[in-house]
């Protein structure tokens, strides 16, 4: 018998990414907001989490699935900024809600966090042991998330992972700078602020080792490598021979954000690539990847 698998934000790149790579050794289900996608063999329900119901309860109730793979966030944090009840909703309210009733039934809860919990220091990675201090919304409301979650249950997971890009439709930051420069368009990405970009593949790999293996915790699952958006874009280009100098850097000072960014919020993956004996990829790697997948698809 197939081990059960429900995955929130189904239509998501992570969630469809996910079912993509699971579907045929998992019995899949999966709950979509706004975006049903028809994916073979899985069966989808439409839930918005910020309803005040008990949908998520019952359908986790009655499928009763071995793990329950969260990746519902808002995909804006300067509306988070903005919006305080929103992110408190969805972030805190429903990751209880669904933790809550994870535990009563024994499901696994894996749970997608953020770098957004860091502050920001140029020249460091963080690790696992390292104190958050989240310095806008979106972020303090993914910690206290992480909080419950690990609370909730010895078995639980948390991952936090950041800017995860691939050759998919929601994979917003490259498809922004592939698509503008394939039309001739300029593109204006940060120059200050840092990360370690995740390839949509490698974190998919890592979910469905720690489902096999049956690890729990809190873990960083990111990339290798630590730059800024607008380096980024500069390496994307050139792997696609597009025009270099479409790209122009800007700072958070000319390009007014809601919300406050960190510097840098770049990551050290080293325990979750010990305990699995697994390496995630550089930004070389990750964009060759995505250029490989280009020609075929």
């Amino acid at each position: 018998m197939k081990p059960k698998l429900l995955v929130l934000g189904g239509s998501g790149l992570v969630g469809s990414a996910v079912i993509d790579y699971a579907v045929n050794d998992y019995d899949i289900i999966f709950s979509y907001n706004t975006n049903n996608i028809v994916i073979p063999n899985t069966e989808s329900f439409q839930i918005d989490l910020l309803d005040n119901d008990s949908k998520i309860e019952t359908l986790i109730q009655n499928y009763n699935p071995d793990v329950v793979l969260h990746t519902v966030a808002h995909s804006s944090v300067d509306l988070c900024e903005i919006d305080h009840d929103i992110a408190n909703r969805l972030h805190i309210d429903a990751t209880k809600k669904i933790a809550n009733i994870c535990a009563s039934i024994n499901s696994k809860l894996i749970f997608l966090s953020t770098d957004a919990v860091f502050e920001g220091q140029l020249n460091k990675q963080y690790c696992e042991t390292d104190i958050p201090n989240p310095i806008n919304y979106y972020g303090k409301t993914k910690l206290e998330a992480e909080k419950i979650v690990l609370n909730s249950s010895s078995n639980n997971v948390v991952l936090r992972t950041s800017v995860i890009y691939g050759w998919h439709e929601k994979s917003r930051f490259t498809n922004w700078i592939l698509d503008y420069l394939k039309d001739g368009k300029s593109v204006d990405p940060f120059s200050d602020q840092f990360n370690t970009p995740t390839l949509i593949d490698d974190l998919v790999k890592v979910i469905l080792k720690i489902i096999d293996k049956n690890i729990s915790g809190l873990y960083h699952a990111t990339g290798k490598t630590c730059l800024n958006r607008y380096q980024f874009a500069i390496l994307l280009a050139k792997r696609f021979s597009y025009d270099v100098s479409l790209i122009h850097s800007v700072t958070k000072l000319e390009k007014k954000q809601n919300a406050s960014r960190p510097i840098s919020t770049c990551l050290d993956s080293i325990k979750l690539e010990n305990i699995l004996n697994f390496s995630f990829s550089d930004i070389s790697a990750g964009i060759d990847s995505i250029f490989n997948k280009s020609k075929i698809n």
